[in-house]
């Protein structure tokens, strides 16, 4: 076993090793509690058709498109606890990064560069939510595309039942259809001019594309919700709401940190693409084109671009090395003495590896994140003073609020598909910065406490507002309570 632990495998497994690392992360995403909510209770009451989470949309309509995603996270959550939710994502991310590592070119020193960069891009966008699944099955959906595309092995029966499966998952089976369409155009445009190309899949292939994409359109709809399903990332990308006070659905700020891998990655495989012989294909320009049009406008994007453009940067990057004789021959064995090396190393790796991971899971740093990003304090306190319904919160604490808190409905939380542009717009930042009539909202809803940011406009005009008390306040969060309560009449939310 030892002899057949080349230096370049055990790079490739360093690689791997530095993706899960790099995922495994303290689970603190806000959304993640909703979800966990809705979990429990698919487990405790079936498919859930309406809302019961807030008391501003309680009875409405609602569509649970994340529902088989959130039983597998609560199973984790019930076993497991933060552990389960931290194996979830970086379990997924390494997943998907081993398909991206499949359809990369060249070398294992080439691929686990391109790896570790384009792991470094995407984890932007990783959380423990139900959208890691998306970023998986979206590496597996062009990973079954580019087998037919570039190397002719038909396995696009499979798609139409990923797309089934996915459709019960996550809204993000949007991605899986991006990806068919981009390559059929990209087929389609290289077919228009350049017919005669090597490798080409021709007309004939396209139309197999074009009938296996309608089939798997089809299979979308088999879900609890039917048809309706096919419509949700319509009404989320139509929500302007989003784009004005969510920080992942804003264009990348080139100024933070985490955000120069992805730039780095851009630059390079276009910079790969324009040096070397082979000439980048339609299908490749249309979706790197594509997917970097989606990543400049909303910054949740950028873990799509990594997929499609890391094995594009690795094709172009192998050509440039092979013209210039710097391609390393590869061992398939080498010397006891050198295997046994490389295992040290490879045991030395998982040792770090599984401390990032302890470190990240342990009680104490779990419950200070968790003290440092939501109001725990605040929460203690609702529930020592017993302070009244009904609740305007802060949209940032919104999920975890309908996990820790459920004896107070919130006002809103992450369901953006739930609550609609009108309402976020018009009505929650109305009242949340004290803008015109906000005192007219705090009455219409029977608002009695508010829990919201000390620097917010709400806060400040609250604060020196008679009918208001200050029940807890800290540099985080501040808690304030209707001196007289508002009784809820049952038309409280009309």
């Amino acid at each position: 076993m030892m002899r057949w632990l080349t230096i370049e495998r055990t790079i490739t497994f360093i690689a791997f090793a530095a993706v899960f690392a790099m995922a495994a992360r303290i689970p603190v995403d806000t959304d993640t509690f909703w979800h966990l909510r809705s979990g429990d209770q698919i487990l405790r009451s079936g498919f859930i058709y309406a809302d019961s989470f807030s008391h501003t949309m309680v009875g409405q309509p609602w569509i649970d498109h994340s529902w088989g995603a959130q039983l597998l996270m609560t199973g984790l959550w019930n076993a497991l606890g933060y552990v389960g939710l931290t194996l979830f994502m970086a379990g997924l991310a390494t997943a998907g990064m081993v398909f991206v590592w499949l359809m990369c070119d060249g070398s294992g020193f080439l691929r686990a560069f391109a790896v570790v960069l384009g792991a470094a891009t995407a984890a932007v966008f990783w959380s423990p939510r139900p959208q890691m699944l998306s970023f998986f099955l979206s590496a597996v959906v062009l990973w079954l595309l580019m087998q037919f595309v570039r190397r002719g092995h038909d396995r696009l029966w499979a798609l139409p039942i990923i797309m089934a499966i996915w459709g019960n998952l996550h809204a993000g089976f949007s991605i899986g259809l991006l990806l068919m369409a981009g390559v059929i155009a990209g087929e389609t445009l290289a077919n228009i001019f350049a017919p005669n190309r090597n490798g080409s899949i021709g007309w004939r292939g396209v139309r197999r594309l074009v009938v296996v994409s309608l089939i798997s359109v089809a299979a979308l709809c088999i879900n609890p919700y039917g048809l309706q399903m096919l419509a949700v990332p319509f009404q989320t990308i139509g929500i302007g709401a989003l784009r004005n006070f969510i920080q992942e659905w804003n264009s990348p700020n080139f100024h933070e940190a985490q955000v120069l891998p992805f730039l780095a990655l851009l630059l390079l495989t276009f910079g790969a693409a324009g040096a070397s012989r082979i000439r980048l294909t339609w299908t490749d320009f249309v979706l790197l084109a594509g997917t970097g049009y989606l990543a400049f406008t909303a910054g949740r994007n950028i873990a799509l671009f990594a997929v499609v453009a890391t094995p594009v940067f690795t094709v172009h990057a192998n050509n440039i090395l092979a013209e210039r004789g710097w391609v390393l021959r590869q061992r398939r064995t080498v010397s006891p003495v050198m295997g046994f090396a490389n295992l040290v190393i490879i045991v030395v790796i998982c040792a770090a590896v599984a401390l990032k991971f302890v470190s990240v899971v342990l009680p104490r740093p779990v419950d200070q994140a968790l003290a440092d990003t939501f109001p725990v304090e605040a929460v203690q306190v609702m529930r020592d003073t017993d302070v009244p319904t009904n609740l305007l919160n802060s949209y940032n604490w919104g999920g975890y609020l309908v996990y820790a808190a459920p004896e107070w409905p919130v006002f809103v939380d992450g369901r953006t598909d739930l609550y609609g542009d009108a309402f976020l717009s018009d009505t929650y930042l109305t009242a949340v910065t004290a803008g015109e009539g906000f005192r007219d909202i705090l009455d219409r809803y029977r608002i009695n406490t508010v829990l919201i940011e000390p620097n917010s406009g709400l806060a400040r005009a609250l604060a020196d507002d008679p009918d208001w008390r200050t029940a807890y306040r800290d540099e985080r969060s501040v808690l304030l309570v209707r001196q007289t309560p508002v009784v809820r009449l049952p038309d409280a939310t009309a």
